[in-house]
């Protein structure tokens, strides 16, 4: 049986993505290096940051203090919206590696197609992936007119992965199929429901049956549907329970319960997905 730190998925760059991750989005600075050193410490081998987290800077000093190999760590940030653009992006990469104090980062993300720029942002991405700055490079929140757009202008360089908000609650199967098919990782963000369904019977009632939390339950969902998952925490109990997901598994008929949970439609971060496309 797989492991938390053994779990990965096969980028169509050859690199490996571990499933399981930590997220540190709106996690206060002095908060993160604990909850990252408390990730690594139980086995989590990703964590998932952003130059709008402005949490960089701490998520560096805990890969760099850790007791486990640099290599053996994937770490991800992303590309704001204010900052696309060729110069501007190669800047902020430059400003993210510092904060990092690392030599390279793991996979780079653009943090949504808002900022406009699409293609030469991208193009910037590219060249410093080509320097060996960057493992991977991938986007966040990108719909399917944006991602076939990308395609058509850069057919040589589609993303390693999306990351986009994703949970039992969430009717996200077109855009989900559509990156299976271009052989796109799906990476979910807010798996879960940043705790508003917790309590939602149908959840309550499978998660009784395998003796899980509800937010274990969620986070094996995502597993299971062959998702990277990105559960958010910063105290060590609930990281700890957050990784233990890898000692059972939802029977056919219970994740058919849990697929229709989508009918709710249920969004709690926000909606790029909608932007047209900027080239």
């Amino acid at each position: 049986m797989l492991s938390i730190d053994t779990a990965r998925l096969t980028l169509n760059d050859g690199n490996k993505l571990p499933m399981l991750g930590l997220g540190v989005y709106q996690m206060p600075s002095q908060e993160t290096q604990s909850a990252c050193l408390s990730a690594l410490k139980h086995g989590y081998r990703l964590i998932d940051t952003a130059a709008l987290y402005k949490n960089e800077e701490e998520v560096g000093k805990a890969v760099r203090s850790s007791s486990v190999p640099r290599s053996d760590v994937f770490v991800t940030t992303k590309l704001w919206n204010s900052d696309h653009g060729k110069k501007e992006t190669i800047e902020a990469f430059e400003q993210s590696l510092n904060k990092l104090g690392l030599d390279y980062v793991d996979l780079y993300l653009v943090h949504s197609p808002q900022g406009g720029k699409n293609l030469e942002t991208w193009d910037a991405m590219v060249e410093l992936k080509e320097k060996g700055l960057i493992k991977s490079i991938g986007v966040s929140n990108f719909n399917i007119h944006h991602l076939e757009n990308l395609k058509s202008a850069r057919p040589n360089h589609i993303p390693a992965v999306n990351q986009i908000e994703l949970s039992p609650y969430l009717d996200r199967d077109e855009l989900v199929s559509y990156c299976k098919k271009e052989g796109i990782v799906v990476q979910a963000y807010s798996p879960l429901t940043q705790g508003k369904m917790l309590k939602d019977p149908p959840l309550v009632e499978i998660a009784q049956k395998y003796k899980k939390s509800t937010a274990q339950v969620l986070i094996r969902w995502s597993l299971q549907q062959g998702f990277s998952v990105l559960p958010k925490s910063s105290t060590d109990q609930r990281i700890a329970e957050n990784g233990n997901v890898f000692d059972f598994e939802i029977s056919e008929s219970d994740m058919s319960v849990l697929n229709a949970l989508k009918i709710n439609d249920v969004r709690v971060a926000w909606n790029p997905l909608v932007t047209p496309w900027q080239p």
